[in-house]
């Protein structure tokens, strides 16, 4: 999964307070010289007698004609959609999933520019087809596309690691074995899904050893908080340590400046746990179900005082709200009374062609969305590749769309368990560093002060499985001591990062060759033809922004 980041500044970009990680320039240019280095004149046998000027000329025409097909893509993307120029990279990966789920709709004629979605390099595609036949599973369509949706060098480690997933397990398909198994082997290049404060997680964003780690723990608050702004990887952490000791705060009473020689680890978790985001900046919640959360938040900043409004969101329209919860509209009126705006059916991932977000570009301080989930599908359990990339998609495409409202050195807050199969710990960490969010923290979820609020399920069981708002005991779906809120701060380089990668949704003819969860007891038929072909559809609803279940 490659970034092409362009070194152009991003206009009115301020400095982050999260000390930003330095970006490395593309190692695909360098890789390039050195492969041109190699073939010498070699290379150059029957143009001797062609102009250099004109060779030039002709790269940059070509240079500029790939350029010119990479724009149109993204514009073609865009057709018939309301969006404004600056928010067009917010929306553009949603839009080109719904047309990934649209492909098997329309007939293409060979060699058009929309099969080029489809396209897979040749020695991808061999490799593929090594590893299903290494396995025995070249028949298995779903098997075949988890092995689409990797990357080359994830496939290669795939092969060189003699993997194979068991056909006769009893309880999962080799498809949602192998699934898992590629999942979890991405997971080793990440932090743990488990509690992981701020100095364990600087430790791993700058690859430092343990006497770092032992010396920044030791540090007090004032010191520690100025080594994890200012450390950029150009001088010695001792250095910076030495320059913290007599450095003074740069703003006195302030929130950050606060006792500042107490243990700095424990002092920062604190900031943490007690939800001591800016005073003045705007908050938005996301995907909360019955609002409790938001009130939650609301109740809490106006305690503290702050003037930052909160924006409450649900994903489900007032009138389904008021089926499942019959103290909604109550819920309403406290919040509009503590000034919090509140939108109904809302989709995090669209919001840069929401009308209502207008104008709230760089403007968030806080932003929360707690155990997010796509939605279950009858008969699939939610690790399963039919329907798990629709989990994994959710969080690329929500960090993508936060880029263009959070403010830099604005927080984001994701609560799930640790050991989800559907949202994966994983999906969450690892797309918010793709968008620029660095991982600050890892704090378990009955340490955080907000915890006490009345979850749901999100869903139609919510009419008959009511939350209990005081002790939260009636919500027991999972652990709730494996229970996580991963914590992230903006930073942005000011560099343009390419594409959001995402996460393939198999095509129908995947979809009918699959023999799991409800298609298991279906013979090749006209049933099976049309459970395929309604559970295509409701993906494509879904992309679009409307809630099924």
């Amino acid at each position: 999964q490659e970034t092409l980041l362009r070194a152009q500044a991003r206009p009115g970009a301020e400095p982050s307070p999260c000390s930003p990680p330095r970006c490395e320039p593309p190692c695909h240019d360098r890789r390039t010289s050195e492969m041109e280095a190699e073939v010498g004149l070699e290379g150059l046998e029957g143009f001797e007698g062609v102009d250099e000027a004109e060779l030039a000329q002709l790269e940059a025409q070509l240079a500029e004609g790939a350029e010119q097909v990479a724009e149109d893509e993204v514009f073609e993307e865009l057709e018939g959609v309301d969006v404004q120029d600056h928010l067009k990279d917010a929306v553009e990966g949603n839009l080109r999933l719904k047309r990934l789920l649209s492909r098997d709709e329309v007939e293409v004629a060979p060699g058009s520019k929309k099969r080029r979605l489809e396209d897979m390099p040749p020695e991808k595609e061999a490799k593929v087809r090594l590893l299903l036949t290494k396995w025995g599973l070249l028949a298995d369509g779903v098997v075949k596309h988890v092995l689409e949706t990797l990357t080359l060098e994830e496939l290669d480690q795939i092969h060189t690691s003699n993997y194979a997933p068991d056909k006769f397990n009893q309880w999962k398909s080799p498809a949602e074995l192998f699934s898992r198994y590629a999942a979890e082997l991405r997971e080793r290049t990440l932090p743990p899904g488990s509690a992981y404060d701020a100095v364990s997680a600087f430790k791993y964003r700058w690859k430092l050893d343990f006497s770092a780690d032992k010396l920044l723990r030791n540090l007090s608050h004032k010191d520690l908080r100025y080594v994890l702004t200012n450390y950029d990887g150009t001088v010695e952490l001792s250095e910076l340590v030495a320059e913290a000791a007599t450095a003074e705060a740069e703003e006195e009473n302030t929130t950050a400046t606060a006792s500042p020689n107490s243990p700095g680890l424990l002092t920062i978790g604190r900031f943490t746990r007690l939800e001591l985001i800016d005073p003045l900046a705007d908050a938005a919640v996301f995907g909360d179900a019955n609002l409790t959360f938001s009130l939650k938040l609301a109740k809490h900043r106006k305690g503290l005082g702050h003037v930052g409004r909160v924006v409450a969101t649900t994903f489900e329209e007032l009138d389904t709200l008021r089926e499942r919860y019959k103290e909604i509209d109550e819920s309403i009126r406290t919040l509009e009374d503590h000034y919090a705006e509140v939108y109904h059916g809302v989709d995090c991932t669209r919001i840069a062609i929401d009308p209502r977000f207008q104008g709230m570009e760089s403007s968030l301080g806080a932003v929360y969305y707690n155990f997010p989930h796509s939605g279950a599908i009858q008969g699939f359990f939610d690790g399963h590749p039919v329907v798990n990339w629709r989990h994994e998609n959710l969080m690329r495409l929500f960090f993508r769309a936060l880029r263009s409202f959070v403010k830099p050195g604005g927080f984001v807050k994701v609560a799930s368990n640790m050991g989800a199969v559907g949202v994966r710990y994983s999906y969450i960490v690892g797309s918010a560093l793709e968008n620029e969010f660095l991982h600050i923290e890892t704090v378990p979820f009955l340490e955080w002060h907000l915890h006490r609020y009345g979850r749901s399920y999100g869903d139609k069981r919510d009419v008959y499985k009511r939350p209990d708002a005081k002790n939260n005991q009636s919500y027991n779906a999972q652990a709730a001591d494996r229970d996580m809120v991963y914590c992230f701060c903006y930073a942005p380089t000011g560099v343009t990062l390419g594409k959001q990668n995402l996460k393939l949704p198999p095509t129908l003819k995947t979809l009918k060759a699959c023999t799991d969860g409800p298609f298991k007891n279906l013979p090749q038929g006209a049933a099976r033809e049309n459970l395929a072909n309604q559970l295509h559809k409701r993906f494509i609803t879904e992309v679009s922004g409307t809630h099924v279940g």
